[in-house]
């Protein structure tokens, strides 16, 4: 016989059991509820890319990251690591058709091949949402105001996480008062996203080979000291585009009634190239575990695959740290609600019978677990708690030769009688 316990998923991969399905479904709900609640429309995408589309997007270093090969006709393809530069490629497709600005939202499956850690998989459930075509920073407020309504709904409220935020063109700045030029921003931002993470020394190497020269580098570094807003704009100066896209981000995000869970962190920058205005990320409140969620204002990825000169902003919440977070908080977060009927037949003579029973109940919208052969009266209650049924109806012959059946409810232990007719006429 062959030993099933050598078949496992492989690293990083996840099986979702029913007990894991109902907290997956909360997590969804919550999702789709908020999206939804802010006016976001669903759309949907193949889980299978173009290798190019994603090297346009991120650069070669990719390709070391995610699940990619050749399919049969030798084509570069790869499993999506996100949803974004596929959002880019559906908009470009249809953009002389879309009306701007567009608010979209998904849920989707991405994989990535990392070292994993805690809160980390090779595969992971994404709610992407994404506001194209709108130049102002209301954007960014709209989608963190729709990610704490995603929060409520999960029962998550401030005392639970902060959303810490920052402005590349406000980091860009700082860099133009160093004397580092522009073209070199892009690959600072990447280093510098690595502290913490990588040695100061691998730090220092990697910005002296982004352009940056050795004396001027422990001033770069000296920026991530800063620790409140108002000490970056004091550097800065009041007369900036960066100061003034906060200032009214800050004021929208007062109107949406979330000011109280942001807080500065010029540390946050985001790895990814593509980003070009404020960015954020949101953390659990003991900083326990990685980011929640996180996004920012891209304004170059559709021009990059002929989508034209159009900004947009998108925000990325993945289901493995709020599950953790959700699960410690709860132990019994994956416990069945009772709900609906648990109906079955003592005998193979009363299985006509209980279909009947189940299918009218079903008729008039109730969840009905029927089983499909006789159960013996003393498994019955036991087998009805399994299911976690609210109500549960065991027919045997003196209930058939009676017309009547009890209905017994599960949570308050009691029972009513119904006639067999009328509960068969009421549907």
């Amino acid at each position: 016989m062959a030993d099933s316990s050598k078949f496992q998923p492989p690293r990083g991969m996840r099986d979702f059991y029913p007990e894991d399905m109902r907290l997956r479904s909360r997590i969804f709900d919550a999702w789709r509820a908020a999206a939804e609640e802010s006016g976001f429309e669903a759309y949907d995408a193949c889980v299978v890319e173009s290798l190019e589309l994603l090297k346009r997007k991120a650069g070669e270093e990719i390709v070391d990251q995610i699940y990619h090969f050749k399919d049969k006709s030798n084509r570069d393809l790869a499993l999506r690591p996100e949803i974004t530069p596929t959002l880019a490629r559906m908009v470009a497709a249809r953009k002389g058709a879309l009306s701007l600005p567009l608010k979209w939202y998904t849920i989707g499956q991405c994989f990535r091949y990392e070292r994993m850690t805690r809160g980390r998989k090779r595969e992971h459930y994404q709610w992407n949402l994404d506001i194209v075509g709108e130049q102002s920073v209301s954007a960014e407020a709209e989608i963190l105001a729709t990610a704490t309504r995603a929060m409520q709904h999960l029962g998550l409220q401030q005392e639970h996480y902060r959303i810490h935020y920052s402005s590349r063109t406000l980091l860009s700045a700082l860099l133009y008062r160093l004397g580092i030029p522009p073209e070199h921003h892009p690959a600072t931002f990447l280093a510098l996203d690595k502290r913490g993470k990588v040695p100061d020394s691998a730090i220092f190497e990697l910005l002296k080979a982004g352009g940056i020269a050795d004396d001027g580098i422990p001033a770069v570094l000296r920026l991530l000291e800063i620790r409140t807003l108002d000490e970056a704009l004091e550097l800065l100066g009041t007369d900036s585009i960066a100061a003034d896209e906060i200032n009214f981000f800050l004021a929208c995000a007062e109107a949406h009634g979330i000011l109280p869970l942001l807080q500065f962190n010029i540390s946050v920058i985001r790895g990814l190239s593509y980003y070009t205005g404020i960015v954020f990320e949101a953390f659990d409140i003991q900083g326990e575990l990685r980011a929640i969620f996180g996004g920012g204002r891209y304004a170059k990825l559709l021009a990059s695959i002929g989508g034209g000169d159009v900004t947009a902003v998108g925000l990325g919440f993945g289901d493995v740290v709020i599950a953790e977070i959700l699960a410690e908080r709860d132990a019994t977060i994956n416990k069945k609600p009772r709900h609906g009927y648990y109906v079955a037949a003592m005998e193979q003579e009363q299985i006509l019978t209980t279909t009947r029973i189940a299918s009218a109940l079903r008729r008039q919208g109730h969840t009905v677990n029927l089983t499909l052969a006789p159960v013996k009266p003393r498994s019955f209650f036991s087998k009805a708690d399994a299911a976690a049924a609210a109500f549960a109806i065991l027919v045997g012959p003196d209930d058939i030769a009676a017309g009547t059946i009890r209905v017994k409810d599960l949570e308050m232990r009691s029972q009513t009688s119904q006639t067999i007719d009328n509960m068969l006429a009421s549907a």
